[in-house]
C-alpha cells in the first residue's frame, strides 16, 4: 500500500510518518549486531524463550520439536528487518511480516532470500491489507510507536483466527523504564537517539484494559529485566519491559 492510499483513510491509520521514517533510516544495519539494532539482538532470544514455551502450551506441541509451527501461519506486525519473521520460519510456520516502513521490508526481504526463507513481506497500514485466519499474531516493541494503541489491537485481533495465539510486548512507562531505557540507553548510545517516547509506552493494566476492548484476554505478563550479570532475561520484574500473550474471547 503506498501513502496516497494511507492518507485516503486517516480513521484506519495507526502509522506514524515520523516513526516509519525514523526505523526506516536504520534499515541497513538491522541485522548488524553490532550496529544500531543491537539491543534488539539481545532482546530476540529473551523473547523468543517465551515464545516458544507458550507455543507448545498452547499448541500442545512437545518443546523437543525443531518445527512445532508446521502447517500454521504467523503473522509478526511491525516486523522491523525480520528479526522475529526468520525463527519463525524456522519454527516451521508460513510467515507474514508487516512493516510500516518500506525500507525495513526492502532489507527483510533482501535478508530472508539469502538465507533460503520464503517469507511474504508487505509495507502498509495493518487494517487495509486484508489478513486474516493467523493461527500466530505476534507484535512486539511496536504497540509503543503506533498512533492509536486501541485501533491497532483491534486489527491484530482481527487478523488472528479464533483459536489463535498473540504475542505483545512493551516497555512499561515506570520511572525505572524512563532511567534506564530512555535517558541512559539513548545517552549512551545503546538505542538510537529518538527511538522512545516514555509518554508513549503502555502499563500492562492498559495493555489489558486494551486487549479486553478488541475482544482478547491478555495472559499473565512477564517481565523482560536487565541486570549487570544476567543481561536481559525473563523476569517477574515488570519494571523495564514486558510480554504476554492473548487469546480470542
Amino acid at each position: 500500500m503506498d501513502n496516497a492510499t494511507a492518507s485516503n483513510t486517516p480513521s484506519r491509520a495507526t502509522i506514524d510518518p515520523k516513526e516509519a521514517a525514523h526505523f526506516g533510516a536504520l534499515a541497513a544495519e538491522w541485522w548488524d549486531p553490532k550496529g544500531s539494532s543491537a539491543m534488539l539482538h539481545k532482546l530476540n532470544p529473551v523473547r523468543l524463550t517465551f515464545i516458544r514455551a507458550e507455543i507448545d502450551r498452547h499448541f500442545s506441541t512437545d518443546s523437543r520439536m525443531l518445527r512445532p509451527l508446521s502447517g500454521k501461519r504467523a503473522l509478526d506486525a511491525g516486523c522491523g528487518a525480520g528479526l522475529l519473521c526468520e525463527p519463525l520460519a524456522r519454527l516451521g510456520a508460513s510467515v507474514t511480516g508487516v512493516d510500516a516502513a518500506a525500507e525495513n521490508i526492502a532489507a527483510a526481504s533482501t535478508h530472508a532470500e539469502a538465507m533460503g526463507l520464503a517469507i511474504d513481506y508487505c509495507h502498509g497500514e495493518l487494517g487495509t491489507l486484508g489478513l486474516s485466519g493467523y493461527d500466530l499474531v505476534c507484535s512486539l516493541e511496536v504497540i509503543e510507536h503506533v498512533t492509536d494503541k486501541a485501533l491497532f489491537i483491534g486489527q491484530l485481533a482481527e487478523a488472528m483466527a479464533d483459536d489463535g495465539l498473540m504475542f505483545l510486548s512493551c516497555p512499561n512507562r515506570t520511572p525505572a523504564s524512563r532511567l534506564l531505557l530512555v535517558e541512559a540507553a539513548e545517552r549512551l548510545g545503546k538505542v538510537p537517539r529518538g527511538t522512545h517516547d516514555w509518554n508513549a509506552f503502555a502499563t500492562p493494566d492498559e495493555l489489558r484494559d486494551l486487549a479486553d476492548g478488541a475482544g482478547l484476554v491478555l495472559g499473565e505478563p512477564k517481565g523482560i529485566a536487565w541486570s549487570p550479570t544476567a543481561g536481559l532475561h525473563l523476569s517477574d520484574d515488570l519494571s523495564l519491559n514486558f510480554i504476554a500473550t492473548a487469546r480470542k474471547k
